[in-house]
């Protein structure tokens, strides 16, 4: 990915790891706050189902159903153990030939691997194909606009993609959020042509923002193994199937689906200045004590010094309002919008 990854440095990004930056944390905040940005999706690899199995060896292991997934359609998915706790989350596509799935870089090795094993007799192959494939985000008021003026078909509905073949792919997440999958050696040309299309180049921070403000988790190394789909509000979100046949943890998803009331959901809260946010770290409230009562999942941080976050909570801990950071007077968290119920 040199070219690639030499065309952001020369624009002016610091790159560190699987991230990037182009501006202050505060900066990077106030542009997905008020502007449309364009950000290079470092954080995230790309991995290929390639052969005609593809659809029956993932349907077979995956929380959503595979099957039904239209040549021109986008789903959320996620692999999980037989204790029904996700290990990983991930856009799935359809393409020509089998099916692409984007995780995040820090899992994307280890998930090949023990996604791999399964693989058997089936005809099918799977690959990391992330230094073929440029992920780039688009969100904002204005990305359809931009991506028009850089010369892609853009989507009209949600969970659809255009392109493919030899042209960028395009997926439409939301309203106002899409992810580009184009060839590497064609990155560049395209990052530019979106920022003169009218969106503001911004790093891996603000694509975090704008997926914790759409209510859209993603499973990283310190959280593997946490949840079940519905505390990630995944079956909110159209990641999970009760239709289809059994995979991996699939009891556990349906008797949580099922069986009473859910007693963890995903939220969405705001962090003061000062606190050490990060993934996986724990959360307090008064009716749990000293016990945990859930973690945060994704943490980006906010123009005003602070972080948003998307957090899973003990519903009740919820309900009552008083939630604290890494211990029992740790800073105290408020609870922000998402833009879905959670019923």
């Amino acid at each position: 990915m040199t070219v690639w990854t030499d065309h952001l440095a020369h624009l002016g990004a610091t790159l560190a790891d699987n991230a990037l930056s182009f501006a202050a944390p505060t900066d990077e905040a106030r542009a997905a706050t008020d502007n449309t940005i364009v950000v290079p999706l470092l954080h995230l690899g790309t991995i290929r189902s390639v052969g005609p199995d593809s659809a029956e060896f993932l349907h077979n292991l995956v929380s959503n159903d595979v099957k039904k997934l239209p040549a021109d359609g986008a789903a959320w998915n996620s692999f999980n153990s037989p204790k029904g706790r996700m290990i990983a989350s991930f856009l799935m596509w359809s393409e020509a030939e089998g099916h692409a799935m984007v995780v995040s870089a820090d899992i994307l090795p280890a998930f090949l691997k023990k996604f791999s094993m399964y693989v058997l007799r089936s005809k099918v192959k799977l690959s990391d194909a992330s230094a073929d494939i440029a992920l780039i985000g688009v969100s904002g008021t204005n990305a359809a606009a931009a991506l028009d003026a850089a010369g892609l078909a853009v989507p009209t509905e949600a969970m659809k993609q255009t392109g493919g073949g030899d042209a960028p792919r395009c997926i439409r997440l939301n309203d106002s959020s899409f992810v580009v999958a184009v060839d590497t050696a064609a990155a560049p040309a395209l990052f530019d042509a979106l920022q003169a299309g009218g969106a503001s180049r911004a790093g891996t921070a603000a694509w975090h923002l704008a997926m914790i403000r759409a209510g859209l988790p993603l499973i990283t190394a310190p959280t593997q193994e946490e949840f079940v789909a519905q505390m990630l509000n995944y079956e909110l979100i159209g990641g999970v199937s009760f239709h289809k046949g059994c995979y991996p943890g699939q009891e556990i998803v349906a008797r949580t689906q099922y069986l009473g009331k859910l007693k963890k959901r995903m939220y969405r809260v705001a962090i003061p200045a000062g606190a050490a946010a990060q993934p996986g770290t724990d959360l307090y409230a008064p009716d749990f004590g000293e016990q945990s009562a859930g973690k945060l999942v994704n943490v980006a941080p906010a123009a005003d010094g602070g972080f948003e976050a998307l957090a899973v909570l003990q519903t009740s801990s919820a309900e009552v309002g008083e939630v604290h950071l890494g211990s029992v007077d740790g800073p105290r968290l408020a609870l922000l919008d998402l833009p879905y119920a959670l019923g």
